[in-house]
Parts: C-alpha cells; structure tokens; sequence
C-alpha cells in the first residue's frame, strides 16, 4: 500500500460512518468512489486515474479493506504494508520485482509484500478489493513474540489455572 492510498484511509473511521465496533458490509457497485491520484514519478505511460472507497478499519488501525479503481495506464507502484487483492472487474498485468509477470483478471487474487516495487499495466481498467495490513516496527515484533513465548511457558508450568480475582 503506498503512503498516498494510506492517506486515503486514514480518515475513515470519521467519513464513512463505521465506527470501531460496527459490522461492515457494501454492495461495491453503489460505493461513493473518491479521487487517489497515483503519485505523477511512478507513471510510465498513459493518464491512469485511480479512485477509493474505504469499506473497513480494523479496531487497531493496522488493517483496512477498501474498493479502489483505475483507468488505463502502466505505473509502479509501492507497498508500504502488505496486500492481498481481489480483482472484481477488469485486468491488470503486474511485473515483479524480479521480472516475472502475471496477468489477474476479475476472481484473481494476488499477494503484494511490505516494501516491495510491483509494475502495473491496466490496459482498460480495474477494480480490486484491497485488504491491507501495516508491518509493525520491529521493535514490537520483538515485543509479541516475547510475550506469546512467555505465555507459552506460562501455560506448560501452570497449565490454565485462573489469576486470583479474573474470571
């Protein structure tokens, strides 16, 4: 997910009425689309024009799911966290960092990993549901893993025996 489709979502909570405990449902074809312009350095070729409409934010804030859209045009694009997309409609070739090419049509899914450059060409259009996930700093990876491991030694020495005064 790049910075800009990000910006897009931070606000999402406050614009689209979906609160942190609401269950979130859209039929995708009735979505107030709105402008994500793709940054003007990572076009290649043609006048893609892309749009988003946010659909969810997890209670943490680092998930979101959201429709996003674009015209025909060929670009890079940046994944600042990671993304599995499915296409709904339309098509797109993507080339990989390593030069391998795929070609994801309407009921593909894709994988995209943080910090990794994709190219994509969208000949006619496209429209994909994002679900995105911010990487946590690695400080705080350290810090779960930590924490899941002395849970792990918890339970083998006291089994799952209750904290005095918790239910």
């Amino acid at each position: 997910m790049s910075d800009d489709f990000a910006a897009g979502l931070a606000d999402i909570g406050s614009k689209s009425g979906v609160s942190e405990f609401d269950f979130a449902a859209a039929s995708v074809g009735t979505l107030p689309m709105r402008p994500a312009p793709i940054r003007p350095q990572w076009i290649i070729e043609g006048e893609p024009v892309a749009r988003v409409a946010p659909l969810a934010r997890s209670v943490d804030g680092f998930a979101n799911t959201a429709v996003w859209d674009c015209t025909a045009g060929k670009f890079h694009w940046y994944y600042g966290g990671d993304e599995a997309v499915y296409i709904l409609q339309g098509s797109v070739e993507v080339t990989a960092p390593d030069g391998s090419r795929r070609l994801l049509r309407a009921g593909d899914t894709a994988y995209f990993p943080a910090g990794s450059w994709f190219r994509w060409h969208v000949r006619d259009n496209v429209r994909k549901v994002a679900f995105n996930h911010s990487v946590l700093p690695p400080f705080v990876r350290f810090q779960m893993k930590m924490a899941r491991k002395l849970r792990q030694i918890g339970h083998k020495l006291f089994g799952d025996a209750q904290v005095p005064g918790r239910k």
